[in-house]
């Protein structure tokens, strides 16, 4: 396993992590076009994921069993995330924009720590539903903005953070970190 060249490895060694990760932390756009890939790739993940329940819970009409549906992908999503997290530190869009989540030491995440980090996760869209939900919001322009401006306003909250971390690495003890080209092989 590759160590971020930023980051501590030896409990020895002791730096201070705020500079470090000022230093390495991918900037706020960077993480949002990051964040934007990942739903593109999850879209398929979720299509997959929805015609296996859709087959196993013999669902024959979108509108029945969704509840179940739901369950079932937030376990799907999870797994998704939790696996990759803690097995590389990197998702499928995180290699592509060369982001990887660790732990403020630069440890990788435990099983336990992706979990936690994936809860949280949910942070970024559960304020704006809520919202949605109790101002009884119909229309699909009003439920975009809604979500939209919910995202953008948690990614404003990094500014909060001195190493710019979102809310949810901050609470878990993780953070995101520039991840550099793996380099050729001399030949």
């Amino acid at each position: 396993l590759r160590r971020h060249p930023g980051f501590a490895t030896d409990s020895a060694v002791t730096v201070d992590s705020r500079v470090l990760l000022e230093r390495s932390t991918p900037g706020v756009g960077k993480r949002l076009i990051c964040l934007f890939y990942e739903g593109v790739v999850l879209f398929g993940v979720v299509m997959v994921a929805g015609f296996l329940y859709a087959g196993m819970a013999e669902q024959r009409h979108a509108l029945v069993g969704t509840s179940g549906l739901q369950m079932f992908l937030l376990v799907v999503l999870g797994l998704y995330f939790v696996w990759f997290w803690s097995h590389g530190g990197q998702t499928v869009a995180m290699k592509t924009w060369r982001i990887r989540v660790q732990r403020i030491d630069g440890s990788r995440l435990s099983a336990a720590r992706a979990i936690a980090r994936y809860l949280l996760g949910w942070l970024w869209l559960l304020p704006a539903l809520s919202i949605v939900r109790v101002a009884g919001l119909n229309s699909v322009g009003s439920i975009v903005a809604t979500v939209l401006a919910g995202i953008l306003a948690y990614a404003g909250l990094c500014w909060l953070h001195p190493a710019r971390q979102f809310l949810h690495d901050a609470l878990c003890g993780t953070c995101l970190v520039d991840w550099p080209q793996p380099r050729c092989a001399e030949a």
